[in-house]
């Protein structure tokens, strides 16, 4: 992997790439990833990893902010470069195979082995300021509107990769990672990429997860270390063929992106024996910032709870009217301040205004503390739904929804109302042979909680609309009843 990453690093420099140029990586969780990623940065470049999930008009978005002048791809997604080129600043198209064959010839192209073939084996000699230089321009998944790139510097990266194994008790060449994950998110990049990498470890690659994929994974590579989003964890639990596999191999799986409902987390661990703890992070802090102890004699963690900050990172409660830190136990906005935090996002000095204060990052999450110094989300503050002046958080909601039986996936937003302001709407997936009615479901949640949080509306889909990381997309829900409400 030297070898590779220091001849694409030369090959980039041969191309004429100068340092901070924008190289985008658009790729599948195969090896040729990790070449391009680690070889872009030893070039002196920034990296833009680009989701294999988007479509033309995401792609030609990302690279016209980004000023991509070089994009690496593979041939299956190379119909979406071609569709887009003439609308960007690309000069130069490097293409591979999944398979790592020789890629197929396309015109004013060039593949990965012609980049790398005539280049040196040594790393490049060029200074780089890990502080202040870039490493990553990295995209918000865009739930809240247009996605903005965030500005992580090597240090910011580095210094995350550190803090989160040293979280995790991760041991020098002695884990296997399952690496499951989007390479192009913020959260695999960190998690599944930077930590094994830092800690000589063992990387399976998934470039498409399935529960069968997966478990076949664990058992065959004896996998010790799974970072993963909600929906994995459900998958996997509800796979038919669970009990057939071994999976005594793991010691410690992370779950992030999206709340994790806790009766998911206590099932995993029962079925499992494994340790399944939920973290916190955010693209615009490279990401993680809290993570429950993996602590191998206890083996233990506080359900519910995203756990603690990393090493060297501050966490604080703000109260959402005053700015003042209220008591424990009460809400606020979480705010955190550490070295993985971002310089700002690209090229837009308000929006980076708004969120950057004083080195504090204001995330936009609801959450409170407890007395031990344990974190716990409540919500989005942009999801918030305000029914009749009271604040109705979704995830409360959602959680009770997912102690059913027959709830698979579920999302609760708010729609629109003349009288109330809002009212909760609850979307829901059954689980396969799945039974239950509207009014079942409503009526075991509303009584568990206080009439003006109660769902007025239950709305039965095959499926949800998710991120790339597995996050439900409550924008995407919205915008459809607004439509259909039109």
């Amino acid at each position: 992997m030297e070898e590779q990453t220091n001849r694409f690093a030369n090959g980039l420099i041969r191309l004429g790439v100068k340092k901070g140029d924008r190289i985008a990586v658009f790729l599948p969780n195969i090896p040729q990833f990790i070449t391009a990623y680690f070889g872009t940065l030893k070039a002196g470049a920034v990296v833009t990893t680009i989701s294999p999930l988007h479509r033309e008009g995401e792609v030609t978005y990302q690279l016209c902010d980004s000023e991509a002048e070089v994009i690496v791809t593979q041939d299956s997604l190379y119909p979406i470069v071609q569709a887009v080129r003439e609308k960007t600043r690309l000069s130069t198209v490097v293409v591979t195979s999944q398979e790592a064959k020789a890629a197929p010839s396309f015109p004013n192209t060039l593949s990965l082995q012609q980049l790398m073939q005539k280049a040196g084996t040594n790393m490049p000699k060029l200074e780089v300021n890990p502080v202040e230089d870039l490493a990553a321009l990295q995209y918000t998944g865009g739930t809240t509107g247009t996605p903005k790139a965030a500005m992580l510097t090597h240090t910011n990266l580095v210094s995350n990769a550190v803090a989160f194994a040293s979280r995790i008790e991760g041991k020098p060449a002695k884990e296997t990672f399952l690496v499951a994950l989007p390479l192009s998110h913020i959260y695999g990049l960190t998690t599944s990429l930077n930590v094994p990498i830092s800690l000589a470890a063992t990387l399976v690659l998934l470039p498409r997860f399935t529960s069968a994929s997966a478990l076949q994974a664990i058992e065959r590579h004896r996998v010790t270390v799974f970072c993963g989003v909600p929906t994995m964890y459900q998958s996997l639990l509800a796979d038919t063929e669970l009990d057939k596999y071994d999976l005594t191999s793991i010691r410690v799986c992370i779950s992030g992106a999206a709340p994790l409902p806790p009766q998911v987390q206590r099932q995993f661990m029962q079925v499992t024996g494994g340790l399944l703890a939920e973290g916190y992070g955010l693209t615009e802090a490279s990401p993680v910032t809290h993570c429950n102890p993996a602590d191998p004699t206890t083996r233990t963690v506080k359900v519910g709870s995203i756990g603690l900050p990393l090493q060297d990172t501050e966490a604080k409660i703000v109260n959402l009217e005053t700015g003042d830190t209220p008591r424990a136990g009460e809400t606020g906005e979480l705010a955190v301040r550490g070295p993985q935090v971002m310089k700002g996002y690209w090229r837009k000095p308000e929006e980076t205004a708004a969120v950057l204060r004083d080195g504090w990052l204001l995330t936009g999450d609801i959450a409170r503390m407890d007395e031990d110094g344990y974190f716990y989300i409540t919500d989005r503050k942009k999801d918030l739904i305000k029914f009749k002046g009271f604040s109705v958080y979704p995830r409360e909601l959602e959680d009770i929804l997912y102690d059913h039986p027959a709830v698979k996936l579920c999302a609760v937003v708010g729609k629109p109302d003349l009288r109330a302001g809002e009212l909760p709407k609850a979307y829901v997936v059954l689980k396969a042979g799945g039974a239950a009615s509207a009014e079942e479901l409503m009526a075991f949640v509303n009584g568990k909680v206080a009439p003006y949080k109660a769902i007025r509306e239950l709305e039965f889909k095959k499926t949800l609309p998710l991120s790339s990381a597995g996050k439900v997309l409550r924008r995407v829900l919205l915008e459809e009843q607004n439509r259909l409400n039109c």
